[in-house]
């Protein structure tokens, strides 16, 4: 097996709880992605998902104890050669194990042996994770360097609902490309204890009960630089505003429409930040007057005024509430073109002194760049004069180039 098969060979563990079907579409999306994957299932989970989907979705013999093939010795050689090992679901019982280091079977036996980074998707009642026994065994398999996703809210099991639910398969999926696009072996913990509030998206701006204005951003930077302070074991708030796509395992999530909404709810959630990332497009204005009903196009005229208020400047006004504080560290974003008045560095660097924010990451717009696409690449100005530029790269890799300025400049 050459070196690039070897970076991607994955161990799913499957522990024995209802969310335990949902880990076919977590093994279904890694193989997609070209993981080479072998399922270790707790024998309580065959309950909910039998031997046989595990192999014909893996397309490799399934053990369940360190028994089966015991000439190459499983329950060592797994957690040896995997790149990574993924627990889905990880109920409270799989948790409370790992915690207190027991090898009763061959799951544990493999968390115990692995040199590799090991991620766990909880999911239990919400009973379960509140109770302080879980919460410390959470506790300390993170010191211990594990990265352990916090668990979604929604319906659990019944009418049950509330935190408890295993995230989405596809959201566990990326968390683990995310810690695999990563080489080196060990997880980077530098953002760990770290409470890290990002928006993301763009917001919109009601002209009427159907109209809105509204900007191409998809949200995507804003996920990658949750995702990636997540795996770098930040605990996370995402403020979203209307994103094209679903936001990481692990993180909270407050929603948003407008600027206004994304004003209070930023102001609100940064009182107890570490640091502060403004990535969301916020519509710099508004229609000065919104229609209580749907403006018909045979009331007007051929040609439309819209009359526009300038919103609040929420990036500038957080940095104002810090009143000479240096916390929280604060990272602007800056989508600029370049005009007859100057290129996009001369409109950043006056946009870094108007704000006052500690970072501002800059992208170039033009020409449909940046907005809704995979990649991009920025130049990092810092307050202090410092300049960081970051090749074209995926939007990823920019998430991480920009937690390294962070990480660098944070007291």
């Amino acid at each position: 097996m050459d070196d690039a098969s070897v970076a991607r060979r994955v161990v799913l563990g499957v522990a024995g709880g209802i969310a335990a079907y949902k880990a076919a579409e977590v093994l279904r999306g890694l193989t997609e992605a070209g993981c080479d994957v072998t399922v270790v299932p707790t024998r309580s989970s065959l309950a909910f998902v039998g031997l046989a989907t595990w192999q014909a979705l893996s397309g490799k013999p399934v053990a369940t104890d360190v028994w089966t093939n015991a000439h190459l010795v499983p329950h060592v050689r797994l957690g040896q050669e995997a790149a990574c090992i993924v627990v889905a679901p990880a109920t409270a019982d799989l948790v409370a194990r790992a915690a207190t280091g027991l090898a009763d079977d061959l799951l544990t036996n493999v968390l115990l042996t692995a040199r590799c980074p090991v991620i766990l998707a909880p999911a239990m009642h919400t009973e379960m994770w509140e109770h302080p026994a879980t919460r410390h065994n959470v506790a300390v398999l993170r010191e211990r360097g594990l990265l352990v996703l916090d668990p979604a809210v929604g319906r659990l099991t019944g009418a049950d609902s509330g935190p408890g639910r295993l995230p989405e398969p596809g959201a566990i999926v990326a968390a683990v490309l995310d810690v695999l696009r990563r080489r080196g072996g060990a997880l980077t913990r530098d953002l760990s204890g770290r409470r890290i509030v990002i928006s993301a998206g763009g917001t919109r701006e009601p002209w009427d009960p159907v109209r809105f204005l509204g900007n191409a951003s998809s949200g995507r930077q804003g996920v990658e630089l949750a995702r990636t302070a997540i795996t770098r074991g930040a605990e996370v708030t995402l403020v979203a505003a209307h994103m094209d796509l679903d936001p990481p395992a692990g993180c909270r999530v407050v929603t948003v429409g407008t600027a206004e909404d994304l004003r209070v709810a930023m102001h609100a959630e940064c009182a107890a930040a570490d640091v502060v990332v403004m990535a969301a497009a916020v519509a710099d204005f508004r229609p000065s007057v919104v229609g209580s009903s749907k403006i018909k196009r045979s009331a007007v005229a051929d040609e439309v005024s819209l009359p526009l208020a300038q919103n609040p400047d929420v990036l500038h006004e957080l940095v104002e509430a810090r009143r000479g504080s240096s916390s929280p560290f604060i990272v602007g974003f800056a989508a600029e073109t370049g005009d007859a008045t100057g290129d996009v560095l001369h409109h950043a660097r006056a946009k870094l002194a108007r704000k006052g924010c500690d970072l501002l990451v800059v992208n170039d717009v033009g020409e449909g760049r940046a907005f809704g696409r995979p990649d991009n690449e920025v130049v990092i100005l810092g307050r202090d004069g410092s300049r960081v530029d970051v090749p074209r790269a995926d939007k990823a890799d920019i998430a991480d180039a920009v937690w390294d300025a962070v990480v660098r400049d944070l007291v």
